[in-house]
């Protein structure tokens, strides 16, 4: 029964009387998985978590590797009303440590290649019970699971209960649990849903990580709430995901999914049946988009979220996705421009601090009341740290992130305007602006550059290139050359690292 359960109940919904229809297609396994068979499994995960003493309200904590076992474990936790707190498979027993002793969760689920390792970690942080799944779908979690007689009556929970916490990436300062609701994950999904016209004829590829809001909350959410269907892989592989795409329909990325697929043979041909590609989680390079139009005949969907607030805005299903640009805010949630200093709203086209106000937005920070004050305004917008503009057209621009804007001899200076002059010199791939101490300025402008390979270019072409399209000011004071930029797990350039890297270099 999922009467009452606010996010199951809209997440079974769409397969309700087609429960024999295909959920999940295991990659790793081979196997196919209906809908039955996967709540059904869902619901002994509730059943086995409250066997350990999961009550309403719990945190439970997963840092496992991409399985059918952790989706399952993900709807069982929102039945037995508890509270979903995935983490990042790269995170070392150090910060683990931190995530472990912040959330209190009642229980924690890893590896069993790390179990030793975890669970002194998880002891000392008070964890009652350490429980595993493996790569391969085993685990002391899943024998609980088959172990358990199906049926399971959830938990009631009503739309401001918790749903989740998710961390964030924590790239300055100390990381958060955002706390997200069942109404935040529920209206995300459903306003998705039926913005990208997912039904039940869809079939998603679905090759995301599933700790963080991109795989989970939007990938995996919308397949559900759609009733559709879902390849689940465990990486990217770009020649799988080719070979999957004739029997596809749609595919959500990051933009290095798009790049690597644009270097893979038979990408025209494969793509032919597809009807939509989302990208997200990092800016799409507009010359990735136009390559990717040219060759398949698609126009990539890119749209705008964060860890605290889902999914903001997306370029429209119908109409011009505009390259550049993460399009309109999402049907219900509103999107304003403020002045970086005062909060005051910006004239349309002007550059500031992006805020967004829905019931998509977060409830707050994990026992953190000051910076929840600090971030999340008493009228409902949360000042979102992203600086961006609206343009004539109402399509939204992401600039950057508040923290990366650069102050130069007074000037404010946006990276993002540099790094689209840089990229669009034919020698370079990408590149990536920061700004660093300066004696005199303050601050002054670094761009690293990668250069596409086998192309000799210096630093003085580069200035040379770009001088008469950026103002004095804004010109890069040091170019540096490296193989690739730093990244994290989601593909967003680490530019704390890059700052790092390069902090003496006008010393």
């Amino acid at each position: 029964m999922y009467h009452g359960n606010h996010l199951a109940e809209k997440l079974r919904a769409a397969s309700l009387g087609a429960e024999s229809n295909l959920f999940l297609r295991n990659h790793q396994t081979g196997k196919d998985i209906s809908y039955r068979a996967f709540f059904a499994n869902a619901e002994r995960m509730a059943k086995a978590l409250v066997a350990s003493g999961v009550k309403p309200g719990d945190r439970v904590a997963v840092q496992v590797p991409k399985t059918q076992a952790m989706l399952e474990l993900y709807v069982g936790t929102v039945l037995a009303g508890a509270v979903f707190l995935p983490l990042n498979t790269a995170y070392t027993a150090a910060e683990i440590t931190y995530f472990l002793t912040d959330a209190e969760p009642r229980i924690f689920v890893c590896d069993p290649n790390c179990k030793d390792e975890l669970s002194a970690v998880a002891k000392d942080a008070g964890v009652a019970e350490v429980l595993t799944i493996g790569a391969d779908e085993s685990g002391s979690l899943p024998k609980r699971r088959d172990a358990a007689v199906p049926g399971f009556t959830a938990v009631p929970r009503g739309p401001d209960d918790l749903a989740a916490i998710l961390y964030t990436s924590g790239t300055t300062g100390r990381s958060k649990g955002a706390i997200l609701t069942h109404q935040a994950l529920a209206s995300n999904a459903q306003t998705l849903k039926e913005s990208w016209h997912f039904s039940a004829d869809d079939m998603l590829i679905h090759a995301l990580p599933i700790f963080h809001t991109h795989g989970l909350f939007v990938a995996t959410n919308i397949t559900l709430m759609a009733g559709s269907s879902c390849i689940f892989m465990s990486k990217f592989d770009a020649n799988e995901i080719l070979d999957y795409m004739p029997e596809a329909t749609v595919l959500m990325g990051v933009p290095t999914f798009y790049v690597r697929l644009l270097e893979a043979e038979g990408l025209r041909k494969a793509s032919a049946n597809m009807r939509l590609f989302v990208s997200g989680s990092a800016p799409l390079l507009a010359e990735t988009h136009s390559r990717w139009r040219d060759l398949t005949g698609h126009s990539i969907l890119e749209r705008y979220g964060m860890t605290e607030t889902n999914m903001n805005t997306s370029n429209p299903y119908d109409g011009d996705r505009r390259a550049g640009t993460v399009g309109f805010p999402l049907p219900g949630v509103e999107l304003i421009v403020t002045d970086p200093a005062t909060g005051a709203p910006m004239p349309q086209g002007e550059t500031g601090v992006l805020e967004v106000r829905g019931p998509n937005v977060f409830a707050g920070y994990w026992k953190m009341p000051d910076k929840t004050a600090e971030e999340l305004r008493s009228n409902g917008f949360f000042i979102t740290g992203d600086l961006g503009r609206i343009d004539a057209d109402g399509y939204v621009h992401i600039v950057g992130r508040g923290k990366d804007l650069i102050i130069s001899g007074g000037y404010n200076i946006y990276p993002k305007e540099i790094e689209l002059v840089i990229d669009d010199l034919p020698s370079v791939v990408e590149s990536a602006v920061i700004g660093v101490p300066h004696e005199d300025f303050g601050e002054a402008v670094v761009a690293v550059i990668v250069a596409q390979d086998g192309v000799k270019i210096s630093a003085k072409d580069v200035s040379n290139m770009i001088k008469d399209n950026l103002a004095r000011f804004k010109q890069p004071k040091s170019i540096e050359f490296v193989q690739a930029l730093p990244r994290n797990a989601m593909g967003k350039v680490q530019k704390n690292v890059l700052r790092e890297a390069y902090d003496g270099v006008f010393q």
